[in-house]
């Protein structure tokens, strides 16, 4: 009997598994995002690149929230990254001011903002001094 079982001459070798945050060279994780989107019910059909996509884009607004919270962290002297830092990040970019525009961020307090009419007028300031 020449069956396909273990060991013997033909034997197929074993492929190391890959995973396919790997295939797409990615850190976030495909398979799992593809099953949130299957048992979602988000649609009666999921394509194939959809989770790939949907990972990217992730990945990708994460590393630039991370890289502008690390700046932020840079600027305070800190190493460590704080909700004031990722607070700092989000609010003094412009394009991700509008996407998280409604989000609060516990502990991230607020911009430093004075409005100008509450600063001193120079002109007083002079007076004053004469």
């Amino acid at each position: 009997m020449a069956g396909k079982g273990k060991g013997g001459r033909g034997a197929i070798e074993a492929k190391k598994s890959k995973t396919k945050s790997s295939r797409a060279g990615l850190q976030f994780p495909v398979a799992r995002l593809g099953r949130f989107l299957k048992t979602g019910r988000y649609a009666e059909r999921i394509g194939a690149g959809a989770p790939v996509y949907l990972a990217s884009v992730l990945e990708y607004l994460c590393a630039e929230i991370l890289e502008l919270a690390g700046n932020a962290a840079r600027d305070n002297k800190k190493t460590r990254i704080t909700p004031r830092h990722l607070q700092l990040a989000i609010r003094n970019d412009e394009e991700l001011n509008r996407l998280l525009g409604n989000v609060t961020i516990a502990s991230g307090g607020v911009l430093p903002n004075v409005h100008a009419v509450l600063l001193p007028k120079k002109s007083a300031a002079k007076a004053d001094a004469e």
